[in-house]
């Protein structure tokens, strides 16, 4: 785990009002544990960690297995590990470092989670 360490999501609120622009270190910050539904996990022992960044953005990182979930209408940039993500209904696509992703609101997915995922986001 990374010793950097960001402010709460408030202070960066913040800190973008009164500086207009910060950066974050993506490879290195630290996130923090999320609590998975055990009603998505299908195969594995997948964990989940984040770090919401405000106003719909952040990084999330998710470790091998299989999960379900429902989308929000969400673009996102793969930063490490892979995924195949199968969509009811719809497509089946691969992703892995440097793809960028769209998912559609509502769209009812599989993750099969292949290497340990890290991917920055922006929902609405």
């Amino acid at each position: 785990m990374s010793d950097v360490l960001m402010p709460d999501v408030s202070d960066l609120s913040r800190m973008l009002a009164t500086a207009g622009a910060f950066a974050v270190p993506v490879h290195d910050v630290r996130l923090t544990p999320d609590e998975l539904d055990p009603a998505q996990i299908v195969a594995g022992d997948p964990v989940t960690s984040s770090l919401e960044l405000g106003g719909g953005r952040g990084i999330w990182e998710i470790t091998p297995g299989v999960v379900t979930d429902v989308e929000r209408d969400e673009l996102f940039v793969v930063l490490s590990g892979r995924a195949t993500i199968a969509v009811e209904g719809g497509t089946t696509i691969e992703v892995g470092p440097g793809d960028v992703g769209l998912l559609a609101e509502g769209a009812r997915t599989t993750w099969i989670v292949h290497e340990t995922l890290r991917k920055v986001y922006q929902t609405r």
